[in-house]
């Protein structure tokens, strides 16, 4: 139970953390080059941390508790 919440919780926090460095990061540096790299970093922060991570959750709750035999003991 505790991989599930620091899946759930974790991942968006972290991708949060991730995206706001590289949005206030986004400001300092002057290369063009590197600003496209940071920019690609916030927009997966983003993505893995809001969209993905959550969603894994779910995933694995279903397949835990509906295909792997037995999971009706596996109560979140």
């Amino acid at each position: 139970m505790n991989i599930f919440t620091v899946i759930q919780f974790g991942g968006p926090l972290i991708g949060g953390v991730v995206a706001l460095g590289a949005t206030v990061g986004l400001s300092v540096v002057r290369r063009s080059d590197h600003k496209r790299e940071i920019k690609e970093l916030r927009n997966q922060g983003i993505v893995w941390g809001v969209v993905v991570a959550p969603l894994g959750t779910v995933i694995i709750q279903f397949i835990l508790n509906s295909i792997v035999a037995g999971g009706a003991s596996c109560t979140f």
